[in-house]
């Protein structure tokens, strides 16, 4: 069986983890410090805080910037839950914006029409590896005065106008999932620009603290608790995590390259099945290529024959996994998910291309460390078509 995904880490990075376990210090220690010191200079970021999950990178973006009940923040309608999900937590409320079914990504021409009195953020999504179409997203923030929390957490390797992303709005957040490039397990980070929002978020991830316990060991008098100027949260990094990550991203440009080949490679050898529509890359972004998400249109997607299109697609995907070959949609039209649908009383069509996006689309494998003869099979078997 060919993996959606696999995890591929090297002896040393596999061992590295011996050594906070050895040291005695498991938790936000040396290691998180090291590895939040890589990811800022590998994505420009001015400060990197490293958290449990890109899910608590988001809630503690939009608590640390002030977001709160009856708020309300533009959200993708084609997203993994979470986008939606700390919202919720927050006491907002979600609205939800269709996106470009070319990109999956946001659509910036219908962010306008959903903007009110209580809008306060725009949470744009970076899917797949595919930056969102930023210049346009911040221009919209910058006349209503709106916050920009960007969901990067397929964003590893994405650049958009030579910047990676996470660097454009007040903050950025990635997930370290195993289905991510950089893998700590679970694992966040949260990137800012801004000293003084760096400093609320950190406090804020280790219960409020004003000094870490990394801070105070280092200091003359490390006997003292600290004082919690926050009411904080518990969303701190283990140094096992870190430890993990910081090897990873000594290859980081490894990493990226390997699925840059294995992403062209695809582009190339399917490039001509015109009932497969392949990612595509606007001329200002770099993608990343977290996944390969295509869009399976042995017809014109119209929204009255996506359910019939929807039906062959997973028949295909039958066929595929039965030839040994694991694929997943693209990801979920969150406003489609059960909480969401019923809490706001959406239906499919409200948001037709996430729609037709969450119904239609396919995600081959491709992770690195994939063989060759491994992509050959995909390759083989894609081709033999649907049917």
């Amino acid at each position: 069986m060919i993996p959606i995904s696999r995890t591929s880490l090297t002896e040393e990075e596999i061992l590295s983890v011996l050594a906070p376990l050895r040291s005695g210090w498991l938790v936000q220690g040396p290691k998180v410090r090291e590895f939040e010191e890589k990811w800022s200079a590998f994505t420009g970021a001015r400060h990197s805080v490293a958290v449990t999950s890109c899910t608590t990178a988001l809630h503690l973006s939009l608590a640390a910037l002030g977001f709160g009940p009856g708020d309300e923040a533009i959200v993708p309608a084609f997203t993994w839950i979470s986008t939606a999900n700390v919202v919720e937590h927050l006491n907002g409320k979600v609205v939800f914006c269709d996106i470009d079914l070319k990109t999956f990504n946001l659509d910036p021409a219908q962010i306008e029409s959903k903007i009110t009195k209580k809008t306060r953020a725009i949470l744009p999504v970076h899917l797949f590896g595919l930056a969102a179409d930023m210049e346009a997203i911040l221009e919209i923030a910058r006349r209503h005065n709106l916050w920009v929390v960007e969901d990067a957490a397929c964003g590893f390797g994405a650049k958009y106008q030579g910047k990676h992303v996470g660097t454009f709005g007040d903050t950025g957040c990635f997930s370290f999932h195993p289905r991510k490039a950089i893998t700590t397990g679970e694992g966040g980070m949260v990137t800012t620009q801004e000293d003084t929002l760096a400093e609320k978020m950190r406090r804020m991830r280790d219960h409020g603290a004003g000094l870490s316990d990394l801070q105070r060991h280092m200091g003359n008098r490390p006997y003292l608790l600290s004082d919690h100027p926050e009411a904080g949260y518990n969303y701190r990094m283990t140094d096992l995590q870190a430890a993990l990550g910081c090897p990873q991203m000594d290859r980081a440009g490894q990493i990226l390259a390997e699925r840059r080949r294995l992403a062209h490679r695809y582009l190339e050898e399917l490039g001509d099945l015109a009932w497969l529509r392949l990612p595509t890359a606007p001329a200002e972004t770099e993608h990343g290529y977290q996944s390969f998400p295509c869009l399976f249109q042995p017809e014109e997607i119209r929204p009255e024959r996506i359910p019939a299109i929807h039906q062959k697609r997973n028949v295909w995907m039958d066929q595929l996994y039965q030839a040994g070959i694991s694929t997943r949609p693209a990801t979920l039209a969150a406003h489609m998910l059960a909480y969401h649908r019923e809490k706001y009383r959406h239906s499919p069509g409200d948001f037709p291309a996430a729609w037709a996006a969450s119904e239609c689309s396919i995600s081959l494998p491709l992770f690195h460390g994939m063989k060759e003869t491994e992509q050959s099979s995909v390759i083989t078997y894609v081709r033999k078509g649907q049917g």
